[in-house]
């Protein structure tokens, strides 16, 4: 059970509107083709990623689609003619000359599923555009690695491999207002307002991920624990990038939301600061101030510090109301929840020009790539608890294994190589379904109580308890069986009298 062996097949449809088609296809249109790649991963996991293509030529009404005026209405209107299943796309490809994708840009990525490729004059040149495509819209190597980083050398591995949050069931988001200073600041923010306008759009998209609650609480009197440095010549304090991470354990300490969690819980800080720290900003490596005067600790959440302007008069009567602007805090909030998450879009192409994801926070091809790297690491996270379960069950000879223990690692084993199948057969959600029911099956097993290794005792323990409890009364006893035998004996070698 240990190793990982996983093929992952993105069915993708390459069309060619008027115009586009290069030269030298090797075969008249449509027709097929597959492309793999192999991601090293360790010796005993390996993944390969296998592109089946089918290239064809535009319909009708495709062909309308392309006649439009901007890369974005040509999107809207491909939309319904194209194949939504997750974890495929469609490409189309445009002439060289297209005025559809603005001057050196040759790919526009939509926000569902397909994509605008320019032609690039030859097969070769198209087929290396594709797989520019493929890396950015499904998963790249370097998403994959990060999925199974537990099982990657540390040398391998990006930097960003161990920001991204792990895969889990499910999460719990808390937006927490920090006000040091209440007697200086009434601070109001509507925070149910905001979630439900700008948190709730993303959290319907990722509820195909997993289970997400959201609650949010007020801390008075909660500072941040690192004195700021005070800076003469913009009069303002400053915290330098070195001192962030000194920031979160104080924090954290008065947070109180994850002792009772059962599910990761990602953090988000609003923190305005006290009137004697004002105005205070984020300094990044080089010196200078952060724009967005926020920062954000992988696997942990983000803080964003929210300065008070400073009232016209001196003699201003205290507190100070204060009302938080949500729209810039929440833009910053789910800024780095996609960087929690690994959507980032840092990692494109100069070429590339990717549509904003709107209300919805991210786009359907990201959905993709969260569900793709989800999948392979769930497939890994079984594996290794079972193997875990399988070396304790070695280990300890006399442990009962019950009925619904055994049925629970079946049921694990058999969704294993269910979602293994669907991902060779290029169906993401089943197999992503699949994955998820093989983690909750074989974490039953794993953490069920009669599995409990101090119920059961090696043979060494049970002599060490026994022997003290036994050894008072096999004393006598055994004395006594030596008393019999000798008198036994003594009887054997006694002359029998004859009279």
């Amino acid at each position: 059970v240990a190793s990982v062996q996983v093929q992952l097949v993105v069915p993708m449809a390459v069309v060619f509107g008027p115009g586009s088609v290069p030269g030298d296809l090797p075969r008249p249109l449509p027709f097929r083709d597959v492309q793999e790649m192999e991601i090293s991963v360790n010796l005993r996991s390996s993944v390969t990623a296998r592109y089946e293509m089918l290239y064809r030529s535009t319909t009708g009404q495709e062909e309308a689609a392309l006649a439009a005026a901007t890369a974005r209405e040509a999107d809207a209107a491909l939309h319904p003619l194209q194949d939504t299943t997750l974890g495929s796309l469609t490409t189309y490809v445009v002439p060289e000359t297209s005025s559809l994708l603005p001057q050196g840009i040759n790919v526009y990525v939509g926000k569902h599923r397909s994509a605008l490729v320019r032609a690039g004059g030859s097969l070769a040149a198209l087929q290396a555009r594709l797989r520019e495509v493929t890396q950015v819209m499904s998963f790249t190597a370097s998403s994959i690695a990060a999925a199974l980083s537990d099982r990657v050398p540390d040398g391998q591995l990006s930097p960003d491999a161990r920001r991204y949050l792990k895969s889990s069931l499910g999460y719990e988001i808390t937006f927490s207002l920090l006000n040091p200073d209440p007697k200086s600041h009434t601070v109001d923010w509507d925070i149910e307002g905001a979630v439900n306008r700008y948190v709730k759009p993303v959290l319907d998209k990722l509820s195909l991920v997993a289970n997400f609650s959201v609650d949010s609480q007020i801390l008075y009197y909660a500072v941040l624990g690192v004195t700021p440095r005070y800076d003469k010549e913009s009069s303002s304090f400053l915290l330098s990038a070195h001192s962030l991470p000194h920031v979160i354990n104080p924090v954290e300490a008065r947070l109180g939301s994850s002792a009772a969690s059962l599910y990761p819980v990602l953090n988000f800080l609003l923190y305005v600061p006290e009137r004697s720290h004002s105005p205070l900003y984020i300094q990044d490596k080089d010196g200078a101030p952060v724009s967005t005067n926020a920062f954000h600790s992988p696997r942990w959440g983000g803080i964003m510090v929210y300065n008070v302007e400073a009232p016209a008069s001196p003699q201003a009567s205290l507190p100070l109301h204060v009302d938080v602007d949500m729209a810039r805090v929440m833009e910053v909030f789910l800024a780095q929840l996609r960087l929690l998450f690994g959507l980032s879009r840092e990692e494109v192409p100069p070429e590339f020009l990717l549509e904003s994801p709107g209300n919805e926070g991210l786009a359907d091809w990201e959905l993709d790539h969260l569900l793709w790297a989800h999948t392979v690491e769930n497939i890994a996270t079984v594996s290794t608890t079972l193997t875990s379960l399988a070396q304790l069950l070695d280990k300890i000879g006399n442990i009962v294994i019950k009925d619904d223990v055994a049925s629970e690692v079946y049921r694990a084993v058999a969704s294993v190589q269910s979602a293994v199948t669907e991902l060779s057969l290029g169906h993401l959600h089943a197999a992503f379904q699949a994955s998820k029911e093989a983690v909750t099956s074989s974490e039953r097993a794993f953490f069920d109580p009669s599995l409990l290794h101090l119920l059961y005792f090696p043979d060494d323990q049970k002599f060490a308890i026994y022997i003290p409890l036994f050894l008072p009364m096999a004393v006598p006893i055994l004395l006594s069986l030596v008393k019999i035998v000798r008198e036994t004996r003594q009887r054997k070698k006694e002359p029998t009298k004859m009279d």
